[in-house]
């Protein structure tokens, strides 16, 4: 069934929202339906004598406000938001140690630009990315490059930013035009793509999906190379499905391109992912600086590199895969810093996280971490597909997430209702159609991530069976004879 437009986020009120390219812009509104915040009387004994305290919430309050009032109202309020533990749609790190949530609040205060003041942060910074290249097998870890970002949007930016650049440089030098540049990339490309090929003039020649083939192909890929072409991105788990594209079947394609034409086409992995799954659960799979034509890599250590938000990395495999002319220096803080970012000033603490989570977990923890949510993935897909109306699209056999559709017969009820049926229980789960040429697909994708266990995994089960009869199909709660499970 179709649905209709979903309506602005928010309210209507003091904040308007507006969903452009994912990102929710806000502008203010100018008759506010909430526009003060009210103290709880206890918390304004022996400050105010227990008045109403009022704070105005669109604009700068005449007066200070005692330091845990202002907590208590912001705390009370973001109470409303979803719990993150339940959130099956996002792919960002949720649960962190102790230790480690310690660790962010001692590096809370730390600029991560400011290298000469923190130059042991700096460091840590250095060591993580040697840890990836040894990670990814560059051919030689002295010769790779590569930076901390915010996340894997900005590391693929800076990735396209330098296929760019080479190709540019590259055509220059022979006195060819450098025009029209075009990038090419599946569908089911993160939005930070289309972004990239928006900001920076780049065509986008996006490979739709096609029957039961969700992602880019070899064939494809090459189909759509030409010398205008700066590079083919490759993503090492879909975010619609979870799949990995076949990254080793496309750079061979290219290599034979290359070998017909003299076309010479690099690979950028956008393993926002499955860069930090990949190397520990599928070891023999060749997706990384093993292929040589692989020039850069990207993950978000936010995502199973498991930090929270935000925290990338983008790798080269050698320091002349990223032009020199894209690397400042600069002094005014003291001493040199060389920086390739899209911003200046960011957190530290991230970073410090990530070496943290290196040191604490080694290879054998990692592998054990990523084991258990792909078993956890893989069995909540069986035990959903044994349910009776769904269907899986992938079952989280290689990114821990999977995408399921309700069967052709189901008439009754479509993804969207399941989605919006587990909410009330507290459960995020998306559902969403399909990019372009399958756009008649409409799914409902589960991510599990460190922190969802088996004990989680069940009561989710548990909720979805016990919705099934609600929706009209006779699920495990209803039992021959006698009635459906009680709902209010």
């Amino acid at each position: 069934m179709d649905r209709p437009a979903r309506p602005p986020l928010g309210w209507n009120g003091p904040v308007r929202q507006t969903e452009v390219d994912g990102m929710a812009l806000h502008r203010a509104a100018p008759t506010p339906r909430r526009g003060a915040h009210h103290a709880n009387p206890i918390h304004t004994l022996g400050v105010l004598d227990g008045e109403d305290l009022v704070v105005p919430t669109q604009r700068l309050g005449h007066d200070p406000v005692p330091a845990e009032i202002a907590y208590q109202v912001v705390h009370d309020e973001l109470m409303l938001d979803g719990n993150a533990r339940l959130n099956l749609a996002t792919f960002v790190t949720t649960w962190m140690e102790p230790q480690a949530d310690r660790l962010l609040g001692e590096c809370a205060a730390k600029n991560m630009i400011d290298k000469d003041e923190y130059p042991q942060t700096a460091e840590l910074e250095r060591r993580c990315v040697s840890i990836l290249a040894h990670l990814w097998h560059a051919p030689d870890r002295d010769q790779a490059v590569g930076c901390s970002t915010t996340g894997s949007s900005e590391a693929c930016m800076l990735g396209g930013l330098a296929l760019k650049r080479r190709w540019a440089n590259r055509r220059s030098g022979a006195g060819r035009s450098t025009s029209r540049p075009n990038l090419v990339m599946g569908a089911n490309v993160q939005v930070c793509w289309e972004k990239f090929c928006n900001y920076w003039e780049v065509e986008a020649r996006a490979v739709p999906m096609e029957g039961s083939r969700f992602h880019l192909s070899a064939e494809e890929a090459v189909a759509r190379c030409d010398d205008h072409t700066i590079g083919v991105v490759g993503i090492l788990g879909s975010t619609f499905d979870g799949s990995y594209e076949p990254i080793a079947e496309i750079a061979a394609g290219l290599d034979d391109l290359e070998a017909r034409t003299g076309v010479d086409v690099p690979i950028h992995v956008d393993g926002a992912s499955g860069a930090m799954i990949a190397p520990f659960l599928d070891p023999d799979l060749v997706w990384d600086f093993r292929l040589p034509r692989v020039a850069s890599i990207n993950t978000s250590g936010h995502k199973y590199g498991l930090v929270y938000p935000g925290i990338g990395f983008v790798l080269w495999r050698r320091r002349d895969a990223l032009p020199d002319e894209l690397v400042f220096n600069v002094d005014y803080l003291g001493g040199q810093t060389p920086t390739f970012s899209l911003n200046f000033s960011r957190p530290g603490a991230q970073v410090a996280a990530q070496y943290y989570m290196f040191l604490r977990l080694g290879f054998r923890g990692y592998r054990l971490v990523q084991q258990a949510s792909r078993a956890i993935a893989t069995d909540l897909a069986d035990r959903i597909a044994a349910l009776g109306p769904f269907q899986l699209i992938t079952r989280g056999d290689q990114l821990p997430a999977f995408a399921f559709t309700t069967r052709p017969d189901i008439s009754g009820f479509d993804v969207f209702d399941v989605s919006r049926r587990l909410r009330e229980r507290g459960w995020l789960v998306p559902a969403y159609r399909f990019p372009e040429n399958r756009r008649d697909l409409a799914v409902l994708r589960v991510v599990v991530r460190n922190g969802f266990t088996h004990d989680l995994a069940g009561l989710f089960l548990d909720d979805l069976a016990r919705l099934l009869p609600e929706l009209g199909h006779p699920g495990p709660a209803t039992r021959p004879g006698g009635h459906p499970a009680f709902h209010h």
